[in-house]
């Protein structure tokens, strides 16, 4: 049975659980298949009801092939008095995730050779990996290579490659709708916060918040993988499903940090769900807006664009980021976003011992968790409307929506005093000119510098006409 967080409500308490979640998994030396990996499952699973789905080593999946599994008991290195500089017990970053075993003594200056160090920060440790090529390799600080006297050194790597599994996971929370929203992150980095357990910790929040909504318009799946690899494999595997199901997604990844706002790097669509809800958002301005006229929908969607604040964005970038560049991979082009704060490379301390708790902030996971709720929130807000007869335009006179004569003069009744309204005739062509499907109704809205509550009354007309339908 899956633990059920504590309410949002009772902050110290939640913080607490965080905290001492975060604790049990930070130390644990994570790969992309491995032991770590699956103690770390093991523990996350505890929160989140995931399913398991395994891929043999050796397997092809899309243009990729599961590697073996590393198996690591130690590595380290000894100077001359048999001390050890460095290892791998103290900090798992020390060695090149994936080193081949050596068991050697060598000189400094060939010694250099295999010992990586950071390129932002003199006193961080960098996390080096290797998963496809075998070499074997340490990881110290700058500082201490400087400090390394000439001599000869030990260096010994206790480790082996054997058939082992990548292993994915999925849960589904079912909605009104079997449309889906996807909620992906990743689980294999060795001992770094913001950039390995923020998602999964966000993930796991909003797993039981969105468990405890009293509706749920759409239906919820969440992913959690290797990162690149096991996205890899799960597509392969759900690819087509994805395909047919899918409504929108985002793909959760450093989600810490001292950062005010959250930044989404729009789809390689460009047009997908998130990436128009977040314009819709950044372009907001409440003066447009005449409150009092507005429905209850409204007043939720401007609670929840206070908590979500405005947003950072990026265009799509096939050469960095995470898991959505595979989702969004032209086979695919699936309609889903990634969301990040103190995102990936923009940070010194990125892929280093430096990206520990204290940066990441226990406090500040949960305020995105928040935020990315009030997102998900919206979206489920969001009404999309389909056009029952999308070639050419329609013949609006033969539904009454059209005037009959071009006149100035007196209307005879009620109906005409609607259909002669400019106004009305023009949110009419507008709302059945875009209601692809895709198109909210709160997008048409700005292209007609109203509000969707005015054009809900207009669409529900369309729909008793006959000409539109809700489309989920």
């Amino acid at each position: 049975m899956a633990i059920e967080f504590l309410s949002q409500s009772d902050l110290t308490s939640l913080k607490n659980e965080i905290d001492s979640l975060f604790n049990r998994l930070y130390p644990l030396c994570r790969s992309i298949l491995g032991q770590g990996y699956r103690d770390s499952l093991d523990i996350l699973r505890e929160y989140v009801p995931f399913e398991l789905e395994y891929f043999k080593s050796g397997v092809q999946v899309l243009n990729w092939k599961i590697p073996k599994e590393w198996i690591i008991e130690e590595a380290y290195i000894e100077n001359e008095n048999h001390e050890k500089i460095i290892d791998f017990k103290n900090n798992n970053l020390h060695v090149v995730n994936y080193s081949s075993p050596i068991d050697a003594v060598l000189p400094l200056e060939s010694l250099k050779a295999h010992i990586y160090t950071s390129s932002t920060s003199d006193i961080a440790i960098p996390y080096t990996l290797s998963y496809y090529k075998e070499r074997w390799g340490f990881c110290m600080s700058k500082k201490q290579l400087d400090s390394l006297p000439d001599g000869n050194y030990h260096v010994c790597i206790k480790s082996k490659f054997v058939d082992g599994a990548l292993v994915t996971g999925q849960t589904v929370l079912e909605g009104e709708s079997k449309k889906e929203i996807l909620l992906s992150s990743y689980l294999c980095h060795p001992s770094m916060a913001n950039n390995e357990l923020s998602g999964p910790l966000v993930l796991a929040m909003l797993y039981h918040r969105i468990k405890n909504w009293k509706n749920r318009k759409y239906t919820y799946r969440f992913v959690i993988n290797p990162e690149t690899i096991g996205s890899i494999a799960y597509l392969s595997a759900h690819g087509d499903e994805l395909k047919n199901s899918l409504h929108a997604g985002l793909v959760l990844t450093c989600l810490g940090g001292k950062v005010d706002s959250l930044r989404i790097k729009h789809s390689r669509l460009g047009t997908a769900p998130f990436d128009r809800l977040v314009r819709r958002i950044n372009s907001f301005n409440l003066d447009n807006y005449n409150t009092s006229e507005q429905s209850a929908a409204f007043s939720e969607f401007y609670k929840s664009i206070e908590i979500t604040g405005k947003f950072r964005t990026i265009d799509f970038l096939p050469n960095e980021g995470s898991d959505e560049r595979q989702y969004c991979s032209a086979g695919f082009n699936l309609p889903v976003s990634q969301i990040s704060r103190l995102s990936y490379g923009t940070y010194k301390e990125y892929h280093t011992s430096l990206d520990n708790k204290e940066l990441m902030g226990i406090d500040t996971i949960i305020d995105s968790a928040n935020r990315i709720e009030a997102l998900l929130k919206l979206e489920e807000m969001e009404v999309y409307y389909e056009n029952l007869y999308p070639y050419g335009e329609v013949k609006l006179g033969d539904y009454d929506l059209y005037p009959s004569v071009n006149s100035s003069g007196a209307k005879s009744s009620e109906n005409e005093l609607l259909i002669n309204d400019p106004d009305f005739v023009r949110k009419v062509m507008y709302i059945l000119s875009f209601s692809d499907g895709k198109t909210p109704l709160s997008e048409i809205a700005v292209k007609l510098n109203s509000n969707e509550h005015q054009l809900e009354i207009v669409s529900k007309i369309l729909v008793e006409k006959g000409l539109l339908k809700e489309a989920l």
